[in-house]
Parts: structure tokens; sequence; C-alpha cells
């Protein structure tokens, strides 16, 4: 199920996703949308991050495991 998000941007930055989707035809929505998107998955392809994230799982398995007791 989709779900609204309100992000607050520095100005600048505000002005070149409009102009982003202007140029892309798209709306401002979408170009933020694809812009996630394409950041999630450089994440999952950066080792660096996919072994703080196992570290991350590791302890919150770990925790509820103690609060499971």
């Amino acid at each position: 199920m989709p779900r609204n998000l309100t992000v607050r941007l520095p100005d600048d930055i505000a002005a070149d996703a409009e102009a982003l989707a202007r140029v892309e035809g798209q709306s401002l929505n979408e170009t933020v949308k694809q812009a996630l998107i394409e950041a999630v998955e450089r994440r999952r392809k950066n080792p660096t991050f996919k072994a703080r994230l196992a570290k991350i799982i590791q302890e919150d398995r770990e925790l509820l495991e103690r609060l499971a007791r």
C-alpha cells in the first residue's frame, strides 16, 4: 500500500528536482520516487553498506531473542 511522505528540501535541491522532472516529462513525485529507488539499489550493491546492515540485523536478532526468553 503506498505511503505518503513529507520531505523538507533546501530550496536549491527542490528546484533541481523540479527541473529534472520537467526535463524528464514526469511528475515531481515520480522523479523523487525514482531517485530513492536508485539510491536503495546502489546501497544494496555496496559491500560496506551490506556489512553494516548484517551487523544491525545480528544485533536486532540477539535483542529479540533475549526479549523472547
